[in-house]
């Protein structure tokens, strides 16, 4: 039986302005959809912290529920693929931006967006991972799939302190690349050489006033979560057929760069989407998560929230304090 009443985070919008709080809610409030989850947990994403504060225009319709990942139990399903009892993920779509979220103790997704929850993975190690680690794993197999390996030559990772950035550093390092973590958090130098970067690149060190079109040929591969001209650095120092996987713009959505490292090295500049990728693909990925890309420091960069303290957590983020992963404790289990 699904709870008349359930906890939930809102985001509403009145008189043009964004706000957020703990609401009680009940089924009939839920969106349309083949499955309905009790929710274990949640995590923070960048993401969600701009659509919680208003600071970025994420949510495309409101009042909606907030959270774009969530791991639990089936309670109801009238998709083939799910009975109740089933532990599954969801995340991306239009999870917590036009549809409601993870940030409730029941969701109600369609099925097409549940994912059965891997051997090898409890619910609180999936929203350790989360779309974050989701979408590390999906730059990774990208790259891999353009023919990056080890032995080419070292991986950059920007952004390195972020769930995105963490996570990535944790899976190259366990797959044998020699991973160089950008960061403009000093004190963080440790925390990264923990997960496995073998160099920890200091953004101050950076001169990007000065981008040329070819620099010296530095990386075989890149995980770049900001953007801009980060990113155009990136690509004037890729080695001669070396492979980026653009993720993030958190420093600028704006890309000014040449053709140069395109034609002139061969370089491949991939856009990862986590939000729309199907199956089979997706499942694939998460297999992966619970095998050879399961980073082996996963409760190192964890932290829990309760779910009452979630209004007070976005803040973070958004000043840019945040480091490795949030995850809110729903129910738990």
């Amino acid at each position: 039986m699904v709870m008349n009443s359930f906890k939930a985070l809102l985001i509403e919008e009145r008189d043009g302005k964004v706000s957020s709080g703990l609401v009680r809610m009940d089924e009939s409030q839920l969106d349309a959809g083949g499955v309905t989850i009790r929710v274990a947990y949640s995590s923070i994403n960048y993401k969600d912290a701009l659509a919680a504060t208003g600071a970025g225009k994420i949510i495309r319709r409101f009042p909606c529920i907030g959270g774009i990942d969530m791991s639990g139990t089936v309670i109801e399903s009238t998709d083939p693929r799910f009975k109740p009892g089933d532990r599954v993920v969801a995340t991306s779509f239009d999870i917590g931006v036009a549809h409601h979220g993870g940030y409730a103790e029941i969701a109600r997704v369609p099925g097409d967006w549940v994912v059965p929850l891997p051997a090898g993975l409890s619910l609180f190690d999936a929203m350790v991972l989360g779309t974050a680690g989701f979408t590390a794993a999906l730059g990774i197999v990208r790259m891999e799939e353009n023919g990056l390996r080890p032995e080419k030559g070292a991986v950059i990772v920007t952004g390195a302190t972020g769930g995105v950035g963490s996570l990535a550093i944790d899976m190259l390092a366990k797959l044998g690349y020699h991973v160089v973590a950008l960061t403009g958090k000093e004190a963080e130098a440790a925390y990264l050489r923990e997960l496995g970067a073998a160099e920890v690149l200091l953004r101050e060190s950076l001169d990007l006033t000065k981008i040329r079109p070819l620099d010296r040929g530095r990386w075989a591969g890149a995980v770049d979560n900001l953007g801009g001209d980060f990113l155009a650095w990136i690509a004037s120092t890729m080695q001669q057929g070396g492979t980026i996987a653009s993720i993030g713009l958190a420093a600028s959505m704006s890309l000014n760069t040449t053709v140069a490292p395109f034609i002139l090295r061969g370089v491949s500049l991939l856009g990862i989407d986590s939000g729309y990728i199907r199956e089979p693909y997706r499942s694939g990925v998460w297999q992966r998560l619970a095998s050879d890309l399961r980073p082996p420091h996963l409760e190192n960069m964890a932290r829990r929230i309760a779910f009452d303290e979630l209004p007070t957590a976005f803040e973070a983020f958004i000043a840019g304090r945040a480091k490795g992963r949030a995850v809110v404790e729903i129910a738990g289990g």
